[in-house]
């Protein structure tokens, strides 16, 4: 199988837009991208080397349908170790990828050069093992279905290609069902029985309630008619709420000097002018950030809106990185 991937007059045997061609065909557009930043004298010529460089960094597509794609669908095979040890190595191209970006912006050609040849030798090993063991073992283990299901959900995503490949079969696909929410062809590790089923995923009440309770940030849903529906009660809000709310219009849950303009932003919101609204305050020496978005559905119909509030004087105060955990 790795023979057959690997031999560019027999590849084309794979369906058009089939996701492993589509692999394929993006390997070849990684290898001729280094390739074409080998042959470019980075100095030089460096604004023609951005452009290559650019390219290169659509990588990141490629990466990422295989994290949230491909390796999903082999995990319900049972082939886990992708997962762990390919997603490791993506996560060193893309630091890789980071360290360049910034040697570009100080223009340290050296940085740059000696950069560009480390991460190309990782990518090139990682391609080495896409082509000789991940894609030929998934082709064994996953079935058509599969395949036209991983298909539609890398719509999502996207492609490192110029354009979108063919679709997969080419006869229409149907409705795109995410692979959490098709429990028919894909088992889930947990009973449905009792769980609210969402856009993506399935959760039991009281998990849904934890995880609102939990969340840093204050939410407020009000619907189309301006009445309250829901507040999330965390033990640290970062303004007061009670049941009393519910069902309440939302222009008496404001104090007089700010209804006005809790009034305005739903005019806006309404008429489609507006989408979002955002304050910044000083409170209780806390630098609170607050937001409001319009809720629209699927058809484009006003739904409500949602108020967030969060205390950002921790994230502000934030500087430079830090990648790994700092627990004392």
């Amino acid at each position: 199988m790795s023979e057959f991937l690997n031999n560019d007059k027999n590849d084309t045997k794979l369906p058009s837009g089939h996701p492993v061609q589509v692999y394929m065909d993006e390997n070849r557009l990684i290898r001729d991208t280094i390739k074409n930043i080998n042959n470019t004298n980075i100095k030089e010529d460096f604004s023609q080397f951005l452009i290559f460089f650019e390219r290169l960094c659509l990588i990141e597509k490629h990466y990422a349908r295989k994290e949230n794609q491909l390796f999903p669908y082999l995990e319900t095979y049972g082939w886990t170790s992708p997962s762990q040890n390919m997603w490791a190595m993506h996560d060193d191209i893309r630091e890789d990828i980071r360290e360049i970006k910034r040697a570009i912006k100080e223009k340290n050609i050296t940085t740059i050069s000696t950069k560009l040849q480390e991460v190309f030798a990782t990518i090139e090993h990682l391609i080495q093992v896409e082509e000789h063991r991940l894609l030929p073992n998934a082709i064994s283990m996953l079935s058509k279905d599969d395949w036209q299901e991983m298909r539609a959900g890398e719509e999502e995503i996207g492609w490192m290609l110029d354009k979108a490949p063919e679709p997969y079969p080419q006869t229409k696909s149907p409705e795109y069902i995410h692979p959490s929410a098709d429990t028919k062809k894909r088992k889930l590790p947990f009973s449905l029985d009792g769980r609210i089923k969402l856009n993506e995923g399935y959760l039991l009440e009281d998990q849904l309630n934890l995880m609102l309770q939990f969340m840093p940030v204050d939410l407020t849903y009000v619907d189309e008619n301006d009445i309250v529906l829901f507040y999330n009660r965390g033990e640290n809000r970062v303004f007061p709420r009670s049941a009393g709310i519910i069902g309440r219009e939302v222009k008496f849950c404001h104090p007089p000097k700010s209804v006005d303009q809790v009034l305005m932003i739903l005019r806006e919101f309404k008429a489609g002018r507006r989408d979002e609204a955002e304050f910044w305050i000083e409170f209780k020496g806390k630098f609170i950030h607050i937001q409001y978005f319009a809720i629209r559905d699927k058809d484009g119909v006003y739904r409500g809106v949602i108020e967030m509030s969060q205390d950002v004087t921790h994230i502000r105060d934030l500087k430079g990185q830090q990648r790994l955990l700092d627990w004392e």
